[in-house]
């Protein structure tokens, strides 16, 4: 039996604080914590859709309640680089590095607080769609001119 050759994708570095459009702080409570004395993994998407959702809110380009159009998660990853606990502050740090007629790919990078790297980044893919329906629809004027300011 031979072993198939696999190539390994090349590893992953922290960004730089830098390389992000805008920031969230975000406190960790102590919920967050795991039993191993750090914030467990699930609870980083948790805060990759705090950081964007809130910021299309504050911005006008999201109606989460009366809305005709909701965002779907058709996308999501992450790498770990450091580990976060509580009782520290996170802020997230949000682009946008490639959109489409109806999608967006959003990137977050998570810093401990005043940390010039990050502890952990990742990706959202959304596509908007409408709420009745469920079907892809082009982003609106307001969510267009937020996704062009986060671009990098």
């Amino acid at each position: 039996m031979t072993r198939a050759n696999l190539s390994k994708p090349s590893k992953p570095s922290p960004d730089h604080r830098s390389q992000y459009a805008v920031f969230r702080a975000i406190p960790t409570r102590w919920s967050d914590n795991d039993m191993y004395g750090h914030v467990n993994n699930v609870v980083y998407y948790g805060w990759f859709d705090t950081a964007i959702n809130a910021m299309l809110i504050e911005r006008g380009a999201l109606d989460i309640h009366q809305g005709e159009v909701v965002g779907f998660v058709v996308e999501t990853q992450c790498n770990y680089f450091a580990p976060l606990a509580f009782p520290q502050t996170v802020e997230a740090g949000v682009r946008v590095t490639e959109s489409g007629r109806s999608s967006v790919r959003y990137e977050i990078g998570l810093f401990a607080e005043g940390a010039e790297t990050a502890a952990a980044q990742g990706h959202f893919v959304h596509v908007y769609v409408d709420r009745k329906s469920q079907r892809p629809v082009e982003l609106s004027p307001e969510l267009a001119a937020v996704v062009q300011s986060l671009k990098r």
